[in-house]
């Protein structure tokens, strides 16, 4: 299965260098889990909690909700990610979360969701009694109970009615509806502008309060534009951008973040783990606008995502056309064109993940503002890859573009993920998956571009020696950014990088990897992985990632089932859609082409092994570290279709020229090549 070792293998000196530099590999990722300052938690606890559903930033003003202003005025403000179970995130959903800690429905939700059932009411854990008014439809006739529940060291929950979808004409009178009731609940707690108001919460729990939930949260039947972030107000950081450890992004928050909050602020201890933190405040000129920015964005992003990225990548597939079509291919001047747009295509992707650096959203033609930004990023980085001095060697501003790929990206993660929210390839807050750090989109890419960078730099570096030195140092970068908790705080990336890299370094030393290697290799991953787990868990609750949570569960007897449900979300995500599905079959037939080119007849491909051997060995360790990243991340089959894209652009652009038609050797086999492999 593996090719033969090349000559000139690397001494017992040079395997020792490349164990150490191995080994301090875990040493550098401890160095860089070092606890960040962060906000102090306040220490009133939560008194009153108001509920309304269907709130965003956009509905407030000091002219229609002065109410609800003058509250956000003294407090601090988020944009809250509401999404369930379902689609569409309900009333009744939001409110069971708030209690839970849990997204959804504990009847209603999937075995895979990880949702205890029955629900646990988590507010029992309190240390003080609880109550529940209903002041949505006459709010003075339940100020007295108000008054006496916080009178009293109860906390109060006030229902104070919702807000209908965008597209009912009525909305606009139930905002101002809205604002009344929750000025009369204000005031019998004391006042806004009171010193004497408690502790409040005010959060809108859910995008829609629907007549008919069962059919919302079966269909998600209710127009998309209610599918947006919610308001969140907290008292106890006036004037400060809500965040908390769950999202590590300022100005954004998540509804399982509420009840975590209402424990914190108690010292009480949650029955078992729920996923959610304390909501914290950050210092920021305007936390309304930012929560405003951080809804917009969310809302305009997914529509304005494919005119800006589709119409630069188009340019791809007019250069792949032009460079696989053989009587294309054999006009040297239309094959320097299309291998140029070829490899500038996905310079599109870490370009979309940096967009937010401009706030498109804020204009009145957003999709054509963030094509703008778009195509004027893309054009900037493809001057830098065609008119380097790299441009006079064959493999050059290949390696160069697929460098920039992996760097741009593995470098947002090292400023903590400031720029992915409101980005088209970021995190997006409206989903509710990763709000920080590289999903497995991302390290796809990161992946599919450091591998192609080896590949062209192989071309030029001729010694083993120098390959493995190049291999290693690339692949402690991409472990290091991809795994540190205040980077790219990717679990399922150490398993894939070290045995990738690791085999990678193997075969173009020139030593026949055996099965004990492999195994070796990805033991060494689950150490690491773990071991930076471990130093994350060490940390304060709220500072911990989920590389330190998944001690939690390890210590809580949950491992195995975290396993299966991340497994039977790889396989629901696999067969669950039929485009996943198609793409997972292409990958597995794309795996096996590129790693016997001569079989299927792939000429150029062969002729590009003939004369750069490494590049088979490159391909090799792609296909190993690609599947080995499918089984253990949850989202597998979107981390193989990042890489598998990537590579399908990239590598039509290293092929060889092809022959004239015809050509064949003197046995009658197409022809390879004319010199003897380079090596």
């Amino acid at each position: 299965m593996f090719p033969a070792p090349l000559p000139h293998a690397p001494t017992r000196r040079h395997r020792t260098l490349v164990a150490a530099i191995l080994a301090a590999l875990l040493g550098t990722l401890l160095l860089g889990t070092t606890p960040t300052a962060q906000a102090d938690d306040p220490d009133d606890p939560v008194r009153l909690v108001l509920t309304t559903s269907g709130l965003n930033w956009a509905d407030l003003s000091a002219e229609r909700t002065p109410n609800l202003q003058c509250l956000a005025d003294r407090s601090g403000a988020g944009a809250m990610n509401t999404t369930s179970s379902s689609v569409v995130s309900t009333e009744r959903q939001g409110l069971e979360t708030l209690h839970t800690g849990y997204r959804g429905l504990a009847e209603q939700a999937p075995r895979t969701a990880g949702i205890p059932t029955p629900p646990t009411d988590q507010w029992k854990q309190l240390p003080v009694e609880t109550a529940a008014v209903d002041a949505s439809s006459n709010p003075d006739a339940v100020t007295g109970d108000i008054t006496d529940a916080l009178a009293s060291d109860e906390i109060l929950q006030v229902d104070a009615g919702s807000v209908p979808d965008h597209d009912d004409p009525a909305r606009d009178q139930a905002i101002e509806a809205l604002d009344g009731r929750v000025g009369t609940v204000l005031d019998a707690a004391g006042g806004c502008d009171s010193a004497a108001l408690p502790r409040t919460l005010l959060v809108s729990v859910a995008a829609t309060d629907p007549e008919d939930p069962d059919e919302v949260e079966r269909t998600g039947a209710v127009a998309s534009r209610t599918v947006g972030l919610q308001v969140a107000l907290d008292t106890a950081f006036p004037g400060q951008a809500l965040t908390s450890g769950a999202t590590k992004q300022n100005g954004v928050v998540v509804l399982t973040d509420v009840l975590a909050t209402i424990l914190d602020s108690y010292d009480a201890e949650p029955d078992g783990l729920i996923p959610g933190q304390p909501m914290r405040g950050t210092d920021h000129d305007d936390p309304q606008l930012l929560a405003l920015d951080r809804s917009q964005a969310a809302a305009t992003v997914d529509a304005a995502t494919l005119p800006a990225l589709g119409s630069w990548l188009a340019l791809g597939v007019v250069g792949l056309v032009i460079t696989l079509v053989p009587a294309l291919a054999r006009r040297p001047r239309l094959a320097l064109v299309g291998r140029s747009l070829a490899m500038i295509a996905p310079l599109a992707l870490p370009v979309g993940l940096l967009a937010s650096v401009v706030p498109w959203w804020r204009g009145e033609h957003d999709a054509w503002v963030l094509t703008g930004v778009v195509w004027a990023g893309c054009a900037i980085l493809s001057v830098l890859v065609l008119a380097g001095p790299w441009r006079r060697h064959r493999f050059g501003p290949l390696g160069v573009s697929a460098a920039l790929v992996a760097l741009l990206i593995l470098g947002e993660s090292v400023t903590g993920s400031r720029f992915q929210l409101g980005s088209p390839l970021g995190a997006q807050p409206i989903s509710g998956g990763r709000f920080y750090g590289l999903s497995n989109h991302l390290y796809g890419m990161v992946f599919a571009g450091a591998t192609m960078a080896l590949l062209c730099l192989f071309t030029v570096l001729r010694t083993p020696r120098a390959r493995v030195m190049w291999t290693v140092a690339v692949g402690v970068v991409v472990a290091v950014v991809s795994v540190a908790p205040s980077m790219g705080a990717d679990f399922g990336s150490m398993l894939a990088t070290i045995p990738t890299f690791g085999l990678l370094a193997l075969l173009v030393s020139g030593v026949r990897p055996r099965v004990w290697h492999v195994i070796a290799l990805c033991a060494g991953g689950a150490v690491a992985v773990l071991g930076v787990s471990f130093l994350d868990w060490l940390r304060p609750p709220e500072d911990r990632t989920h590389l330190g949570r998944f001690i939690d569960e390890l210590l809580s007897g949950e491992l195995f089932s975290v396993v299966v449900r991340k497994l039977a979300q790889n396989v629901a995500m696999t067969t669950g859609y039929w485009a996943l599905a198609l793409v997972m079959l292409l990958a597995v037939i794309a795996s096996i082409a590129i790693l016997m080119p001569r079989r299927i007849h792939w000429t150029r491909l062969a002729e590009l092994d003939a004369q750069h051997p490494a590049a088979y060995r490159v391909r090799l360790a792609l296909v190993v570290g690609t599947w080995i990243g499918y089984v253990v991340n949850d989202t597998g089959p979107v981390l193989v279709a990042a890489i598998f894209g990537i590579w399908a652009a990239f590598l039509p652009v290293a092929l060889p020229a092809p022959r004239p038609t015809g050509a064949v050797d003197a046995d009658g086999s197409p022809v390879v090549s004319e010199a003897p492999a380079p090596r």
